[in-house]
């Protein structure tokens, strides 16, 4: 008697492990048939709204580089200064777009921009990147300074056109300019300070963490060190150089383990002994005030939640789980926190008020590359979370919400902001120095890859997911 009920468990069970089966079949069947058309759409609106806006557009056969200033109808706006950080941009999407579409003309457009960092924006004499390309002093809006910062976006824009190329002759300037970056690397503690003088000397700080003087001259911050964790990610795919690896597995660990907290956000201001600028210790309109300082920046978390993901898949890390734990959590919050439930899009900034144990949105406007990293780290996380539905249908209200409120239809590119929350962002201008085509390109390139099942990083981490 008793091996019959036994028996006949095992049968229920059974039929329960089927029918749940099935169940994630037809999702899945859904999914591919929904997946198919938004490839199609996704892969349009990359062309047409964003790659053939820019080129040829952004080219200056004059002065060399790219032109970044444009008004809301694509009209050239008279001054147009060019910084390191967005020149490098574009340099490496035209890259990328030549290796997705294997399509050549993209080539033509990032050699363009390669020549110019090599002839225009490297200063000979100290070695290095500018900040901003000086011409009669009119951009140098830094002083005579350089950053971190600037220097791994070049970085990063080199190691994508070697890729796309296998010129070597980019490659040695990217080999250049990692060695120089050697500069910024702090050999006690760890990680980069943003700013050096022109001559690769540390500035004087007097940053002590209070706030009273606080100092970015000396600081390290999060979004430096993010970027610079990119670009060698970028770069060790490469050149898979002993140091490169050395400093790209630093600078993980440090994103991982102290820049993103146990609450799964990041803190933004460090000291040189990584001492957590915070004012968790101030009254509520004290903390609201300063919130510059010291905020939930939804859209880094989301994009550094993909970047530390990229980072551990290059170094090829085995069972790789602590930081997928936490790159799922740092989404988790975001999503939880940070994203409009009911018709998609992501806010600007938050605040954890620890002593209530409350977390606020303390601004919804937040601007086009936040929603851009957030579609992508949403369909990352639906690919190696499938059972988790959460990600796929928040996926899905995202892509809506850019579609509706963010692409310009009419003149092509996204806005500015989301015209729900900024109706005049229809009216400001389509590309700045820091709006150019690299957090939506990307962010489609490589949604566009996740919905074909060709996107390498979901593969390596879904793969842990069956493992525990």
């Amino acid at each position: 008697m008793a091996l019959s009920y036994i028996n006949l468990g095992k049968v229920y069970l059974l039929l329960i492990i089927v029918l749940f089966f099935n169940k994630l079949n037809a999702q899945s069947t859904d999914n591919n048939s929904k997946n198919i058309e938004l490839v199609a759409t996704l892969d349009s609106s990359l062309q047409n709204y964003i790659l053939k806006q820019w080129y040829p557009r952004s080219i200056d056969s004059v002065e060399g580089g790219y032109f970044t200033e444009f008004k809301k109808d694509w009209e050239k706006s008279k001054d147009q200064p060019k910084m390191i950080v967005t020149q490098s941009r574009l340099i490496w999407t035209s890259s990328q777009a030549a290796l997705f579409y294997h399509d050549t003309s993209y080539i033509k457009y990032a050699r363009h921009g390669v020549a110019f960092l090599k002839s225009k924006m490297w200063e000979k004499k100290y070695g290095g990147f500018s900040t901003y390309y000086i011409k009669e002093g009119k951009f140098n809006f830094n002083g005579n300074g350089k950053e971190s910062y600037g220097n791994a976006f070049a970085i990063y824009g080199l190691s994508a056109y070697y890729m796309a190329t296998n010129d070597t002759s980019a490659l040695a300037l990217v080999k250049k300019c990692f060695y120089w970056l050697e500069n910024f690397h702090d050999k006690t503690y760890g990680g980069y300070i943003g700013r050096i003088n022109q001559d690769g000397s540390w500035p004087k700080s007097s940053f002590t963490n209070k706030r009273s003087d606080f100092d970015f001259t000396n600081a390290k911050d999060y979004n430096s060190s993010i970027h610079i964790l990119e670009a060698f990610t970028s770069l060790y795919k490469a050149w898979p150089d002993s140091l490169v690896k050395l400093r790209l597995t630093e600078m993980l660990h440090l994103v991982r383990d102290t820049i993103v907290g146990e609450k799964g956000y990041e803190g933004l201001y460090f000291n040189a002994q990584w001492k957590h600028f915070s004012n968790q210790d101030q009254n509520e309109e004290t903390i609201k005030k300063n919130s510059f300082l010291d905020h939930i920046s939804f859209g880094h978390d989301v994009e550094t939640a993909f970047l530390m993901l990229e980072a551990s898949h290059a170094l090829q890390l085995k069972n790789d789980t602590l930081t997928l734990r936490i790159a799922k959590k740092m989404v988790d919050q975001t999503l939880a926190h940070g994203f409009d439930q009911k018709m998609g899009g992501f806010y600007d900034e938050g605040y954890y008020f620890k002593d209530k144990n409350e977390w606020v949105v303390l601004s919804k406007n937040a601007q086009w590359w936040v929603h851009a990293e957030g579609l992508n780290a949403l369909l990352l996380m639906s690919k190696i979370y499938p059972e988790e539905r959460k990600y796929y249908e928040a996926f899905l209200k995202q892509w809506n919400y850019i579609d509706t409120y963010l692409i310009d239809k009419k003149y092509g590119e996204w806005y500015f902001n989301g015209l729900n929350t900024s109706p005049a962002a229809k009216d400001a201008n389509k590309g700045s120095i820091w709006k150019v085509n690299y957090h939506n390109g990307r962010a489609l390139m490589n949604c566009i890859q996740s919905l074909r099942d060709e996107n390498e990083v979901a593969k390596y981490f879904k793969q842990l997911t069956y493992l525990k």
